[in-house]
């Protein structure tokens, strides 16, 4: 009878054991928002924002970050005007280079504007960055989230920015580039927060109530004939932090304003009865096999927790409607597992 008992024990080990290799819980990590990452020739590569450094994380299984090999890749001179406030970088190989984009200022958030970094090893862990500077349209508007995605053999840059030179509400722009590093053409306006789902952003400055709107954390995301922008709308100090959705044709002229549709509801939204609170600025993978699509963002774990170090990565899988368009579902709870991404190197 006791030689069954433990025959039955190692079974159930093995099998929990099992399950836990095969399965990962959210958070992927403590802390970290504003999470990227990409895939490349069999690693994955992530950061996310640490407001005074960039950091690159390698790995073959992204849901293992915290056992993943890290290096801080670059930190700003003291008393420039991207010292202070580095926020969501993102990391891309264009053109047999890896270039790193991100926000940053001097210490005063109306000096925000976009900045690069570049590298030419072909490990992004290894090799120089170097520091390109500044990447901006001819307007040199407040500047944030900057993002870039090559279409029909184009590259463009999409981001978040104001329409004058104070705070009140930001908007998606994008603009055409001639390389990695340059932008060529005018922005054009492509979304602002007009929808009421979008202008939750009520703040207290100087001890004056101002309503702050937001659309920010523009991502492309391209299936077959379309195209698709996934963004994050109002404040992310609010409860009401949530995705919303741009699409347009992949034939279309993407800098004509027309070119775009938006969608009137949130396509990702907070989910209190999972503990997932205020969602936003994500990114989107594939499971190494190719098959799968991720998105990856980053959400709060109890309400009133706002802009801050409290915001942790998650990572879940997500489907297609029938019309093509991604389906995304609603926030997994931290407590259910999920089934690793699917591929040889799991």
């Amino acid at each position: 009878m006791k030689s069954y008992t433990l025959i039955f024990f190692v079974l159930l080990v093995h099998s929990a054991d099992q399950r836990n290799r095969e399965t990962f819980v959210n958070p992927l990590l403590p802390s970290g928002a504003d999470p990227w990452s990409m895939y490349h020739e069999g690693y994955y590569y992530y950061t996310h924002t640490f407001g005074n450094r960039l950091e690159i994380w390698k790995t073959k299984n992204i849901t293992d970050l915290k056992d993943a090999e890290r290096k801080i890749v670059w930190t700003p001179p003291a008393n420039t005007a991207y010292s202070k406030q580095i926020w969501a970088p993102e990391l891309h190989y264009i053109d047999s280079a890896w270039y790193m984009y991100f926000a940053a200022d001097d210490g005063k958030n109306e000096n925000h504007r976009i900045y690069a970094i570049y590298n030419q090893s072909p490990d992004p862990l290894k090799g120089d960055w170097k520091f390109f500077g500044k990447i901006s349209d001819p307007t040199d508007k407040w500047a944030i989230d900057a993002s870039v995605f090559e279409l029909n053999e184009k590259l463009y840059m999409v981001w978040s920015g104001w329409e004058g030179d104070k705070d009140g509400a930001q908007n998606i722009y994008i603009a055409s580039m001639s390389d990695p590093v340059t932008i060529s053409s005018r922005r054009v306006l492509i979304s602002k927060p007009e929808l009421e789902w979008e202008t939750y952003g009520s703040l207290n400055r100087d001890g004056a109530d101002i309503n702050v709107s937001v659309n920010e954390g523009p991502q492309i995301l391209v299936n077959g004939k379309n195209i698709f922008l996934i963004y994050s709308a109002s404040g992310c100090w609010t409860e009401k932090y949530a995705l919303g959705m741009l699409s347009a044709s992949a034939t279309a002229d993407l800098l004509d304003a027309r070119s775009w549709k938006k969608f009137s509801d949130p396509v990702f939204t907070a989910s209190p009865s999972d503990s997932v609170f205020a969602p936003g600025h994500n990114s989107f993978f594939k499971s190494p096999d190719g098959k799968e699509d991720w998105i990856l963002y980053h959400a709060n774990p109890e309400p009133g927790k706002g802009c801050g170090r409290d915001r942790s990565p998650r990572a879940q899988p997500f489907t297609w409607t029938t019309d093509g368009r991604p389906d995304f579902g609603k926030p997994v709870s931290t407590k259910v597992a999920i089934r690793k991404p699917r591929g040889k190197d799991y």
